[in-house]
């Protein structure tokens, strides 16, 4: 069962207010519509009267508004007359476009407002319309304000619009004719021709410009029916025939080479497009892929984070990730899609080879640094990382800090895609020396703890060298080109023998002058 939740702005109840006006309408799919179910189910206002109580937002999500804030009614308009009972038939349509019946009806919890199709209520399951393909319903609404009084405020609440395919009611379509003339009356007429388990050839004729045609992949193998093609949904921008095939294997296409994401995608599969369309006669193609649940468990896989990409040499990968979409529970049960699959969309204007992948999330260290260089033995410093999730979905990692290549510490983190931490580790080392430190593999620098170069512990001091005349010993190792230790007075022995010669011949000088004959 599909629901989809709208606003509802029934307010202000002022005297003299005018009365909603009576008036029928009709859509068909033509223009804006705020849609869901895979575009199977679409939402429009009515093009008369009563279609000025309803409009689409900026988000083409269908707003009812019975209220003097609603752009599209007269400035003048303040809401709904106290004491009334007032209806407005036609003030917008829901049209279903699938293959199938489907039950449609609406859950509101607001008493004084009753949303009817033909006069009857179309509120509760119980109420609901059964809708053929391409069949419309019209939607008003009546409002009871009888004994309500001026100022009284309505409504307010959203409300849900709920569809069921109506099974096992089944109707024939021309998107599912067998292999045939082409003939189609005056709709648009698929043939799948050529089909084998792993590619199809289609052909689409007589598509109404603008018109919107899907094709029956029948689960075409991508990856021997735990991936597969199930639909392409074509918009002919200019009408006229389409021809086009697919092709799937679980391989990388040769013209196109393997997935390499730098966020981490693993590719489960991947499947071709080639066409004979030119490129503005065809909008948009629109492709449901399914992959089973226990396959994505065995390989690691999240549900929601499969999607599709496809292969683009502009991009700086050489794949552009599209806008993948996961057809929820509810949508599932209305197209009556396999529980066991997950059920992906994803459209694109472009067309050649895609892949089917899985995001993982890919966390890794981007820098880090040392608030000191230096410390003491039994001293700490603290040690800053930035760690980053470049990867396509949420994740867990630990990231280690690391010295001389050998683990300190560890912390977990637990980004989402493109999100960031910072961490601080602080470290402490008693044996002196230096370390590369690191976190994550990303080197913060280098830390030196104590004084590596000179402890102070080593003997500085050597022997003279062996065999002088001053009797000093020769170095432990017999080598006697050993320099000699200097005495601490700075004046050795042999500066003493030399300074007593001196003396003596000074002396002997002063006697012989003394006996030489005086003139």
């Amino acid at each position: 069962m599909s629901t989809v939740r709208r606003t509802l702005l029934l307010a202000v109840l002022v005297a003299a207010a005018g009365g909603l006006a009576f008036a029928t309408g009709a859509a068909v799919v033509d223009g804006p519509a705020d849609t869901f179910a895979e575009e199977r189910l679409a939402v429009q206002p009515v093009d008369g009267p009563n279609g000025a109580y309803a409009y689409l937002d900026d988000d083409d999500e269908i707003v009812v508004d019975v209220s003097g804030s609603n752009p599209k009614l007269p400035s003048d308009f303040d809401g709904v007359n106290p004491g009334t009972l007032a209806s407005a038939d036609g003030v917008f349509t829901i049209t279903y476009t699938a293959d199938e019946y489907a039950r449609v009806w609406i859950e509101h919890p607001e008493e004084n407002v009753t949303f009817v199709a033909d006069g009857e209520s179309i509120e509760g399951e119980a109420n609901n319309v059964t809708l053929a393909p391409d069949e419309t319903v019209a939607i008003g609404l009546e409002v009871d304000a009888r004994g309500a009084v001026a100022g009284t405020q309505l409504g307010g609440d959203d409300f849900d619009i709920r569809a069921q395919v109506a099974d096992p009611e089944s109707v024939d379509s021309a998107s599912t004719a067998d292999e045939g003339d082409g003939d189609g009356g005056d709709g648009p007429v698929t043939t799948v021709r050529r089909p084998a388990p792993a590619s199809r050839a289609f052909e689409g004729r007589g598509l109404s410009p603008g018109g919107v045609v899907t094709f029956d992949a029948g689960a075409m193998d991508i990856v021997s029916g735990v991936v597969t093609l199930d639909r392409v949904r074509i918009d002919a921008a200019d009408g006229g025939d389409v021809d086009f095939e697919t092709v799937g294997r679980p391989e990388p296409f040769a013209s196109a080479g393997p997935l390499n994401d730098s966020r981490g995608a693993a590719p489960v599969g991947y499947f071709e497009f080639d066409h004979s369309f030119a490129g503005d006669e065809v909008s948009r193609v629109r492709f449901s892929v399914s992959v089973d649940r226990d396959y994505l468990n065995e390989t690691g896989g999240d549900p929601d984070d499969l999607s599709l990409y496809r292969r683009a040499a502009s991009e700086p990968d050489g794949w552009e990730r599209l806008e993948t979409e996961r057809v929820d529970p509810a949508v599932r049960r209305l197209l009556d899609l396999p529980e066991d699959r997950v059920h992906v969309t994803a459209s694109t204007d472009e067309f050649s080879v895609f892949a089917v992948a899985t995001e993982r999330p890919r966390i890794r260290a981007t820098d880090a640094s040392l608030d000191r260089e230096a410390v003491d033995p039994g001293a700490s410093t603290v040690v800053r990382a930035t760690v980053a999730n470049e990867g396509g979905s949420d994740g867990a990692s630990d990231v280690t800090l690391t010295a001389a290549g050998e683990p300190v510490a560890t912390q977990r983190v637990e980004l989402g895609p493109d999100e960031t931490a910072s961490l601080a580790f602080e470290a402490t080392f008693d044996e002196p020396g230096t370390y590369d430190i690191a976190v994550g593999g990303v080197s913060a620098g280098t830390l030196a703890v104590g004084d590596p170069a000179g402890d102070g512990d080593e003997d500085d001091t050597a022997s003279v060298e062996g065999g002088t005349d001053d009797g000093g010993t020769a170095a432990p190792d017999g080598d006697a080109s050993d320099p000699p230790t200097e005495e601490p007075s700075g004046i050795g022995p042999s500066n003493l023998v030399g300074l007593a010669v001196f003396l003596a011949i000074v002396l002997a000088s002063v006697a012989l002058v003394r006996r030489m004959p005086r003139s």
